[in-house]
């Protein structure tokens, strides 16, 4: 249960960072509340995480899941580019993330 917490979290983490380029510098409302109230979520559910999986392991898949999915949704959203070589550090986090998973109790 604590990994699918986890990945609720870094959901909400691809979320909050997205939503900062809608808040306009927290000057619009809207996007500024649903961006706070992700960013508020996002950490409650990854402290609910580490109560069982060690830290060391949490919080960079948080990261990791928060760190891919703003680099695909700047592409998608924003029309970022992604040279070959950012697929390929993305593609080496990915790596890390399941690897993380993988050599967890």
């Amino acid at each position: 249960m604590a990994w699918f917490i986890l990945l609720l979290a870094g959901l909400l983490e691809i979320v909050w960072s997205l939503g900062l380029k809608y808040t306009g510098g927290f000057t619009r409302l809207g996007p500024s509340v649903v961006t706070g109230t992700a960013i508020v979520a996002s950490m409650v559910l990854l402290a609910h995480a580490a109560r069982t999986l060690p830290i060391s392991t949490a919080y960079p898949v948080w990261v990791g899941i928060g760190v891919v999915g703003a680099a695909i949704g700047g592409v998608v959203l924003f029309g970022e580019t992604m040279p070959p070589m950012r697929i390929v550090f993305l593609v080496m986090l990915v790596v890390s993330i399941v690897g993380l998973r993988l050599t967890t109790a």
